[in-house]
């Protein structure tokens, strides 16, 4: 980047400096079984970034795995993500490339309850006998 942000913060979360390991699974047929190590760079309730050796691509989706007791935000964290098998699902927002090999990756936490921003709720039809 070619200088220092100076707008408005637009992350509706604080982000929270925090280093640790990392496992991850990268959620496609032929990755899924491929447990994998990273490190996290930073965390907040709406997601985190983290340093992979692997190539991720922008939506992809990803289990993830790391130490959340010791941060106090991850009380909320987890009452709003989806947890499977003790690790959190997110999509990736986005990839940077650091060094070949290197990758620093934005994961977007996926949450229980995602908005509906289509208004389409489910509906169930019943025939009436009239119309068979």
């Amino acid at each position: 980047m070619s200088g220092q942000y100076s707008g408005a913060e637009r992350r509706e979360f604080v982000r929270i400096e925090y280093a640790t390991p990392l496992a991850y699974k990268v959620c496609r047929k032929e990755t899924v079984s491929k447990l994998l190590q990273g490190y996290t760079s930073d965390v907040s309730q709406s997601g985190l970034l983290c340093k992979i050796g692997e190539k991720v691509n922008k939506d992809d989706i990803i289990w993830l795995s790391f130490d959340r007791a010791v941060l106090g935000i991850c009380e909320e964290i987890e009452k709003r993500v989806f947890i499977y098998q003790n690790g959190i699902i997110g999509k990736v927002a986005r990839v940077d490339t650091l060094t070949p090999g290197t990758f620093d990756v934005g994961v977007h936490f996926i949450i229980r309850e995602e908005k509906n921003d289509t208004n389409i709720f489910p509906k169930v039809h019943f025939l009436s006998a009239d119309s068979v």
